[in-house]
C-alpha cells in the first residue's frame, strides 16, 4: 500500500515538472521565437516611430484634442486611453447616465465640427468602445471632421479628405467589420504635409 503511494507520488511529481518544463518554457520559448522570426513588427507591439522616436502603437487609441487633429472614439479607459485601467463603463442602454453622457458629447461633437442640427452623428464618435482603446474611427466620423481639421491646418478640404481616403482600411476578409481609419497613422500623415 505504501508502495502504490510512493509510485504514484513520484509519477505525479515527474508529470507536473515536465508539464510545467513543457508547458512554462518550451512552449512560450517557440511561441516567441516564432512571432519574432515570422512577424517582429506585430510581436512587439506594433509600436509606431517617427524620427526613431516611438509615438504610439497602431493597436491602442489615444488622446487627440487639438483641433488640427482627428479625435478618436471616446474613452473610458481610466482617465482615458488608460491601457492599464482598459474596460468600458457597462452601462446599458437603459442608463440615464448613458443617454446623458451620449448627448452631451452629441453637443459638443457638432459644436466642435460646426455641424447643422439635423446631422446624423455616428455611433462611434460619441460612445466608447468596450476596451476604452479602439485606435480606429468610421469613416463617416472622419469626413465629419474633416472641415475643422483642414480649416486649423489651413488645408483645403479636399486635401484632408483624399487623406482619409488613402488611410480608409477595407473590411477584414472583404465581409467583417466596417471600413475604418486609424487615427495615429492619418494624423502623423497630418504632421508629415507640414
Amino acid at each position: 500500500m505504501i508502495k502504490n503511494i510512493i509510485n504514484e507520488l513520484r509519477i505525479s511529481i515527474i508529470a507536473t515538472v515536465s508539464l510545467a518544463i513543457l508547458l512554462c518554457g518550451i512552449y512560450p520559448s517557440v511561441v516567441w521565437l516564432v512571432a519574432q522570426g515570422i512577424f517582429p513588427d506585430k510581436a512587439n507591439g506594433s509600436l509606431v516611430s517617427v524620427k526613431g522616436q516611438v509615438v504610439g502603437s497602431s493597436l491602442l487609441g489615444q488622446q487627440f484634442a487639438a483641433p488640427g487633429y482627428f479625435h478618436p472614439r471616446p474613452s473610458t479607459a481610466g482617465a482615458g486611453y488608460d491601457a492599464a485601467n482598459s474596460g468600458g463603463s457597462n452601462l446599458g442602454p437603459t442608463s440615464q447616465k448613458l443617454i446623458d453622457t451620449v448627448k452631451g458629447r452629441i453637443s459638443a461633437y457638432r459644436a466642435e465640427n460646426n455641424l447643422a442640427p439635423g446631422v446624423l452623428i455616428p455611433a462611434d464618435a460619441v460612445t466608447a468602445s468596450a476596451s476604452g482603446l479602439d485606435p480606429d474611427i468610421s469613416v463617416k466620423n472622419a469626413v465629419l471632421q474633416a472641415g475643422r481639421v483642414a480649416k486649423s491646418r489651413g488645408l483645403t478640404e479636399g486635401t484632408v479628405r483624399n487623406m482619409i481616403a488613402a488611410r480608409t482600411e477595407g473590411r477584414d476578409l472583404w465581409i467583417f467589420g466596417e471600413p475604418r481609419i486609424n487615427v495615429l497613422m492619418l494624423n502623423l500623415d497630418l504632421d508629415s504635409k507640414k
